[in-house]
């Protein structure tokens, strides 16, 4: 008969292992574990998103004349909107987004073919103000740009899977992951991102548990990044045991370290 003082040997070997096992998964989910709080450092890669070939952007331009400006911004037909018991027109006309070609130019009104691939969405707006202001067009334009098609794709292991709009003129790699929901708690911390550009495809690794994330090529993504977090050890070890138990050689070794352990103490 094994005795109060055996079973609290147990209950504590079960307790520490417990404990060590929690210290170890803890370390395998922090984010930048060798992070240097309280010194500042020089940013050295800081991008802007800039537009590709097969991008969509808005572009609206504005001046005191309002006649005028039309003349350079792409008006949508009117959409006929039904509903029950009746339909109506929609109140006002819609501006168009302008497709970048292959070439990364867009056909512009009045100006004709504009190359705006490569450029920012301040380097655009300044292009075509400038163009129409040397062309005695427009004296005081103010031009808009948007992105009107711009996403990133996150997959695996995050908390919103899925395409994601960007709309912003910078989205850092932390942000893109936060707008997907953040990692699960079953997430590998060394992610995939997938690059497109100029034709060729480019797979980088990056390691969130350490502080020199901010230093990758991808950490400011890009439209069309893909973000792929593969499940750890403990998600892949369930889905084989769920598969079959048998096969999870894992969870058989570790039943009998434990129960070698509890001879050990039992029989010592």
């Amino acid at each position: 008969m094994i005795s109060f003082k055996n079973i609290t040997k147990i209950y504590f070997l079960i307790l520490i292992i417990g404990l060590a096992s929690c210290s170890s998964s803890k370390k395998e989910i922090l984010y930048m574990q060798n992070a240097r709080y309280g010194q500042p450092e020089i940013i050295e890669n800081l991008n802007e998103i800039r537009v590709q070939p097969q991008d969509k952007v808005s572009i609206v331009v504005s001046c005191k004349e309002p006649e005028l400006a039309s003349l350079f911004n792409l008006v949508s037909a009117q959409r006929t909107i039904g509903s029950k018991g009746g339909s109506g027109s929609s109140g006002a006309s819609g501006i168009s987004a302008y497709t970048v070609d292959n070439y990364g130019d867009i056909n512009f009104p009045v100006l004709g073919r504009i190359k705006i691939a490569g450029l920012t969405r301040q380097e655009i707006s300044d292009k075509i103000a400038d163009m129409l202001i040397k062309g005695d067009w427009v004296s005081d334009p103010v031009v808009t740009v948007e992105f009107a098609n711009l996403h990133f794709t996150a997959l695996g292991e995050v908390g919103s899977p899925g395409t994601h709009s960007i709309d912003n003129d910078r989205i850092t790699l932390l942000e893109a992951i936060s707008m997907a929901g953040d990692l699960t708690i079953y997430g590998n911390r060394n992610i995939t991102v997938i690059r497109e550009e100029d034709g060729k495809r480019t797979k980088y690794l990056v390691d969130l548990k350490d502080d020199n994330l901010f230093n990758s090529p991808v950490f400011y993504i890009k439209q069309n990044d893909v973000i792929y977090v593969e499940p750890n050890g403990v998600k892949a070890g369930q889905a084989s045991v769920n598969e079959n138990p048998l096969k999870s050689v894992s969870m058989w070794m570790s039943i009998a370290t434990f129960l070698m352990s509890v001879g050990l103490i039992i029989f010592k």
